[in-house]
């Protein structure tokens, strides 16, 4: 990318590749991301029916506001 760059190529030396690394990294979670997505594409999938639910989808505490409680 950056051909006869004395300055990129002393930040590569002292700090690595670090386009190189990110991009890899967004690959790899690209890649994750699909196998997880894949369920909802499959054929007989239709939003709307019931499908079982994942861990962490159940009942979930609503935040309090601060303040006095009323009881």
């Amino acid at each position: 990318m950056f051909q006869d760059s004395p300055i990129y190529d002393r930040l590569i030396a002292e700090c690595g590749d670090v386009p190189a690394q990110v991009r890899r990294e967004a690959e790899r979670v690209s890649r994750e991301l699909e196998l997880v997505m894949r369920p909802l594409q499959s054929p007989g999938y239709a939003p709307g029916l019931d499908r079982p639910q994942s861990p962490g989808n159940g009942w979930q505490r609503a935040a309090m506001l601060p303040g006095p409680r009323t009881h």
